[in-house]
């Protein structure tokens, strides 16, 4: 509870939780979530006005149907806080086609519960995947939905940080987005930094943008050209929280300047 108390008592706007329990015991399950804290959490959000967004564990897997009862107790925790978007990976091991076909229960799952879906890069998958998904998603027609009800349900979780260690824009997160294709949907946004070798997640302006801000001053820039009206997720827990109120502080004062 230490980051979402941290997230309400220095007047942050939205908040990710992201039940991911490891071997060792690191993190938690949304099952460790009781009736009374999910209760406690929503009505402590609402009262602060804080955007909540649930990450499903990283071992889910739409591929995989033994993986996909991580995704329902998220959805659920998603629903039983009050969240607006549910977040999963993009995994392209069997081809994007095939993630497509398996995630379609998944998206009418999310929609019937009024969720948002969105589907985040990984330092593994490259905006010609992402164009290649929404291409499918655009013409195509889920349990009864048309496809202008799907774009507007589904849309991508833009993480900058694994944009930079993608294998054809290493070290170009801004070349990563610019290969998007101009209408796919960003919805969501997870913001760290890295020098390009591994998944560090910086907190912003501690790395590479510390000393340069450009790159990030432009991926403003063109969350502002979009009309982007999602969260920006920073997604750390530093061992001195205060980092992230003067990311946050940092932020705000150059898109008020753009």
């Amino acid at each position: 509870m230490a980051p979402f108390e941290y997230a309400v008592e220095a007047g942050f706007e939205a908040f990710e939780w992201f039940p991911d329990k490891k071997d060792w015991g690191a993190g938690f399950n949304a099952s460790d979530i009781d009736r009374d804290l999910r209760r406690f959490i929503r009505d402590r959000s609402l009262e602060n006005a804080l955007s909540l967004s649930v990450h499903v564990d990283c071992a889910f897997n739409p591929l995989y149907q033994h993986t996909h009862n991580l995704f329902y107790e998220s959805c659920d925790l998603a629903i039983d806080i009050g969240a607006k978007i549910i977040n999963t990976h993009l995994f392209i091991e069997q081809g994007v086609p095939r993630y497509f076909d398996r995630l379609l229960p998944i998206i009418a799952k999310t929609h019937e519960a009024g969720l948002k879906l969105s589907i985040e890069n990984t330092p593994e998958t490259t905006p010609q995947d992402f164009n290649a998904l929404f291409r499918l998603l655009k013409d195509n027609t889920i349990n009864g939905l048309d496809s202008s009800a799907i774009t507007t349900h589904v849309g991508m979780c833009l993480d900058v940080g694994h944009a930079n260690l993608c294998y054809t824009t290493n070290n170009d997160f801004l070349g990563f987005i610019n290969q998007l294709d101009s209408d796919l949907p960003i919805i969501h946004i997870h913001l760290h930094e890295n020098y390009g070798d591994n998944d560090s997640h910086l907190a912003i302006f501690t790395g590479p943008a510390g000393l340069n801000p450009h790159g990030i001053i432009e991926v403003l820039k063109h969350l502002k050209e979009i009309e982007f009206a999602g969260a920006i997720i920073l997604e750390q827990w530093p061992q001195d929280p205060s980092v992230l109120k003067t990311s946050r502080d940092r932020l705000v004062k150059i898109l008020s300047e753009i």
